[in-house]
Order: structure tokens, then sequence, then C-alpha cells
């Protein structure tokens, strides 16, 4: 039996020491499932393993992208799982890190099949953002798939809210002619390998207090600089992100500097609370406090594939 060891959690709780360590006993290769390590162009605002944890084990999906290009989660899906089944031809153990959801269940239970959309909707679709807005988005999904519309509003209004969600919906009811929401919950593949869930989490000041820490070493590291290159591209999908958002905002003339910066460690936070409210819906996670001994979680792994 192949095993995918699977480390969820919030956004700078320690994941990534975690996975080298798990990497090094399991003596296995790392997959990473954070949206935002996918792009080449974003490595100090996304958090990117540095050169010496990328030497300490070897891993794949960190800035294999470009944030010209566009990359959904279907498309890391089908590439992720081309990836596993070539590592697991040569060991009975991988292991998938990240803080996105999305991701996460995308590789461990399947995603729903969605319909090619022509470049040139996607191309219409965003261009009619860059001219009205996400309020341009909003009604259009209101219109196309109410239902749906309904849904969000009711349980996840922020995505509203989300350009790059809003956009997707959108195009797919377009190109397909069909509700956005008529594509969910299809049948899943089953996969050939078996999850062991392990989520790290910590008192809420704890996080809130490593979150404003990060930032803070973000920006001595030059977060100012690297947003600054990327601002001629801020309309881009890819770009519409914690971090990159609020310093566009001050290019824009719109927020002081002090100010966008408290913005991203508030954004943050609270991009770490809609990371544990998903993942802890999974109830074969198995949770550790952020500072527990990794020869405890370790022990727990090994226990977990008698």
């Amino acid at each position: 039996m192949k095993h995918l060891i699977t480390i969820v959690g919030p956004t700078a709780i320690g994941k990534t020491a975690l996975s080298i360590a798990l990497s090094q006993h399991f003596k296995c290769e790392i997959i990473s499932c954070d949206s935002r390590q996918f792009f080449k162009e974003m490595t100090i605002g996304t958090a990117v393993p540095n050169h010496e944890e990328l030497q300490a084990a070897t891993h794949h999906f960190i800035q294999n992208k470009s944030v010209f290009e566009n990359y959904t989660v279907g498309d890391y899906e089908k590439e992720a799982l081309i990836k596993l089944e070539e590592l697991f031809q040569n060991n009975d153990f991988a292991i998938l890190i990240g803080g996105s959801g999305l991701y996460v269940d995308a590789i461990l239970k399947g995603f729903d099949e969605f319909p090619e959309i022509n470049p040139e909707i996607r191309a219409e679709v965003n261009s009619n953002y860059e001219k009205f807005g996400i309020e341009y988005l909003q009604e259009q999904l209101h219109l196309l798939d109410p239902d749906y519309y309904q849904k969000i509003t009711l349980e996840n209004p922020q995505t509203l809210q989300n350009p790059q969600r809003m956009m997707r919906f959108v195009e797919v009811c377009i190109g397909a002619q069909k509700p956005y929401s008529s594509f969910l919950n299809q049948k899943k593949n089953n996969r050939n390998f078996a999850p062991v869930l392990i989520g790290l989490d910590a008192d809420r000041q704890i996080i809130y207090d490593r979150i404003n820490q990060r930032v803070d070493i973000m920006m001595n590291e030059g977060l100012l600089e690297e947003a600054k290159a990327l601002y001629p591209h801020k309309t881009l999908n890819a770009l519409q992100t914690v971090g990159y958002r609020e310093l566009f905002s001050y290019f824009d003339g719109d927020f002081s500097l002090p100010f966008a910066i408290e913005e991203i460690k508030k954004n943050t936070r609270r991009f770490s609370k809609r990371q544990l409210t998903w993942f802890k819906r999974n109830e074969a996670t198995k949770w550790f406090d952020y500072a527990t001994d990794r020869k405890e979680i370790i022990e727990y792994v090994e226990n977990s594939l008698k």
C-alpha cells in the first residue's frame, strides 16, 4: 500500500520544517500544494522554502510556473497525480504539504471535471473585470448561476470578493452555457494511495504572533521591491493575493506603507482562520500542537501504517 503523508494547517505554523523532518525519516519526496508558491516571480511574499530547506529534501511544485500562465486547480491535480504515480514506483511514501485547502482536496479526493473554456472567453471576462471591477463578476454569477451565488453568499461570502475564483465561475458559466454548480459534486476518482492526515495548530494568539513576525521578516527581506517589480502586472490572477494586493494599493496611493503592512498582517490572520475552518472539516485529520516533538508525530504516522 502506498501512503501519502499529508500535512495541513494555517500559514506560518511550521509545516515546512515538519515536512522536511518526515521526508528525511521516511526517505521520500515532498509535493507542495501551496497555490501561491507555484509561481517563480513570487518568492518572498509566499514564504517559499529557502535554499537550505530545498536542499534538505526534494520538493516538487515549488516555483514551477509563471504568473503569466493560466494555471488552475484542475491542471495541478492532473500534474501532481502524475508526479505521485512516478514517485510511488520507487517508494511507498510521499509527502503532501500546503495551506491551500482546495488543492489538498483535489489530490486526496479528486476534483470536479469542468469543460475546456475558450481562451477568448477567459480573456473577455478578465477584460470586463478590469473595466468594471468585482461587481461585474458578482452580477454575472448572480445572473448565470443564482443558486450557486446564493450558496456562496450564505456559506462563504468572502469568495464573492475573490476575483480569481469569481472569474473562473463566470467563464465556466459562459463557456459551457451551463451553471457552474452543475459541474460540482460529480463522482470522484478513486486514488491508489492511502492518506495519513496531520494537522498543525496552536493557540490563536500564537498563530497571530507568528504571522505578524513573518510579515515583518518578509518586509526586511525585500517584499516591497518584489511587489514593485510585479506592480505593472497587478491584474493577473496569480497576484490577487494577500501580501501583494495591499502593497499594490500603496503604489496606487490609496494606502500609506505602514497601513499597507498592517493590512497584510490583518488579512493574513483572517486567511489563517479560513484555513483552519476548511481543514477542520475533515475528521480524519490528527491534530498536533505546533510545538509537539517531531518524534511523537513520526510515531503517530508509523502506527497509522500498521
